[in-house]
């Protein structure tokens, strides 16, 4: 099923969470997605990842506000908007006592899907599973079961994938095993919200992030922009000879001197004019100050997630 990519396939607006012991998990979340995006959920233990996710799958009841999938309510039109969506949980929750196969064909069942079995064989081969088809959920390793979990949550073709925490605790291999599956679920139009503390996965999967703190969404960007707007770069200058302090003359640019002498450290943002670096390099080279090697460095989104968290506190 596809949706316009004008209107988005989902809409939280005014989303207000508050459990019976009077604590306010959400506050007002406003958030909109678009179809075939992927958006990445940060914030730090308790900002409230898990609680978004669980009202809008249906698992929490809203306090206040409103979700919308696809244009429908979630509270009035649950059954469409439930099938619309899958989510691979952060707990190892599979029906222990069943075969992976039969799991799979009951989450499809369970929201009305067409038995397919060589939908199912593709999908637990792409997940290395099916050697196990037949064998009971229990008796496979933590690592297996999170793939059943991946498997069966997208039994039954969601449009929108909530991925929480999905590689959390999990061998390389099956981090590899995920990400690919989410390439390719991106290239067939599949929408994706992830949250996850593997900042670097964000940073190479995610289109947009949003940021979420004291169950508050802070702030929403693209990934580039806002590596643009909030990342900072290094520029590094290796000297041939190690000096003791900075002249005078290289006051105006701010720079910064190694302890040991040997480096010189000027910090700048992407907005900064290219002739600005062509004149502090001519300036250096006034101040007869030979150096053997440059390069830069610029914030990666860990960092520049770890200033906003900071900032909002």
């Amino acid at each position: 099923m596809k949706f316009s990519s004008q209107n988005p396939i989902l809409s939280i607006k005014n989303l207000s969470k508050v459990f019976e012991n009077g604590f306010c998990a959400l506050k007002n979340i406003n958030l909109e997605i678009h179809e075939g995006e992927i958006l990445a959920l940060l914030g730090p233990n308790g900002a409230g990842k898990t609680t978004l996710i669980s009202v809008i799958c249906g698992i929490q009841n809203i306090s206040s506000g409103k979700v919308k999938v696809a244009g429908k309510d979630i509270v009035n039109d649950f059954r469409f908007t439930r099938s619309m969506i899958g989510i691979v949980p952060q707990e190892l929750s599979v029906h222990a006592f069943e075969s992976v196969w039969a799991t799979l064909k009951f989450s499809r069942g369970l929201y009305g899907k067409k038995n397919d079995p060589l939908y199912l064989e593709t999908l637990l081969k792409s997940l290395s599973l099916w050697d196990k088809k037949d064998q009971m959920i229990m008796t496979l390793s933590g690592g297996m079961k999170r793939r059943v979990l991946i498997a069966k949550a997208l039994a039954h073709e969601p449009s929108i994938l909530f991925l929480d925490e999905p590689t959390a605790g999990v061998d390389v291999e099956l981090r590899k095993d995920m990400w690919n599956i989410v390439k390719s679920l991106k290239e067939k139009g599949v929408t994706i919200i992830l949250t996850t503390h593997y900042i670097e996965e964000a940073e190479e999967m995610a289109d947009r992030i949003a940021i979420i703190n004291n169950g508050e969404i802070s702030l929403v960007d693209e990934k580039k922009s806002l590596m643009q707007k909030l990342g900072k770069k290094v520029l590094t200058l290796e000297l041939k000879k190690p000096i003791s302090t900075l002249p005078i003359s290289l006051k105006k640019h701010k720079l910064n001197l190694s302890t040991d002498g040997r480096q010189i450290h000027y910090t700048y943002n992407n907005q900064i004019k290219e002739n600005h670096i062509i004149q502090l390099l001519e300036d250096i080279k006034k101040a007869k100050i030979p150096f053997k090697d440059l390069s830069t460095k610029q914030s990666s989104l860990e960092e520049i997630f770890v200033k906003l968290v900071q900032e909002s506190k």
